[in-house]
């Protein structure tokens, strides 16, 4: 399996780093995305990449936006020079918190997508209360043939659809597909099926049920692809390898 969407570089792991990292592999999870926040975030990731052989993500989460250089191409060119560095991301908008203005975090957003496109990298999207305006960004910025995948999708069936049929998007399930709130999003992942989500774990975040509550790791992805096996009634060997092609279309991995 691919965890598409980690924190490995986090504080919360720097007690027990190489233990998460063996737990993974002894469950056969073979590739994990480890997702920059910030440009020193982003740098982090890249270095726990090369020590335990993983990918990496680099970019500013809208979180962030509001401390962002003005500069941000010139920094993240350098990021994405790095032969770890699959994706640009995670970057989006964030209307639940919003920790970052709203103008701060489109100028954000709208200079890492030209970013992408011109290294024709794909792109790791973070979107929270901030559909409407999330997807007329990209009315206005997205081209033919770029890659993105909105990652931890929790929206409806019609929002799946938007993303899937409209911009050719990939949806990032995780640990809340396991919720017994989460009914609207196992209609979704129903309804645009294996070949359009990809799996992830967003850990330290959103642990799945039965570890909900805990530190989230790589290894508890299990339980998410169980999950969505059921939710989609395929063999979860059938699942594994749609998502996992998926994850290695999309990264080039």
């Amino acid at each position: 399996m691919i965890d598409t969407h980690c924190h490995l570089q986090d504080r919360k792991f720097d007690g027990d780093r190489d233990e998460v990292v063996a737990r993974a592999r002894n469950v056969d999870i073979g590739a994990m995305v480890t997702v920059g926040e910030d440009l020193e975030d982003s740098a982090r990731a890249i270095a726990t990449a090369e020590q335990y052989d993983l990918f990496v993500a680099a970019g500013i989460h809208p979180h962030e936006a509001r401390n962002a250089p003005r500069k941000i191409a010139e920094a993240l060119r350098a990021l994405l020079a790095n032969p770890r560095v699959l994706a640009v991301g995670e970057t989006g908008l964030d209307y639940y918190y919003e920790h970052s203005p709203r103008d701060s975090q489109a100028r954000v957003l709208r200079a890492q997508l030209q970013i992408a496109r011109e290294a024709e990298s794909p792109v790791v999207f973070h979107q929270r209360d901030a559909f409407d305006d999330f997807t007329a960004i990209l009315r206005e910025e997205w081209q033919p043939g770029m890659r993105g995948v909105v990652h931890c999708f929790t929206g409806t069936v019609l929002q799946a659809r938007t993303l899937v049929d409209e911009f050719g998007l990939l949806l990032g399930i995780g640990g809340v597909v396991t919720f017994a709130n989460a009914q609207p999003l196992r209609e979704a992942v129903r309804a645009v099926g294996a070949g359009k989500i990809v799996l992830e774990t967003d850990c330290p975040y959103l642990a799945p049920v039965p570890m909900r509550g805990k530190r989230n790791e790589p290894s508890f992805m299990t339980y998410t692809a169980a999950k969505v096996s059921e939710v989609l009634r395929l063999p979860l060997g059938e699942v594994i390898a749609h998502t996992d092609a998926n994850a290695v279309s999309f990264f080039g991995i």
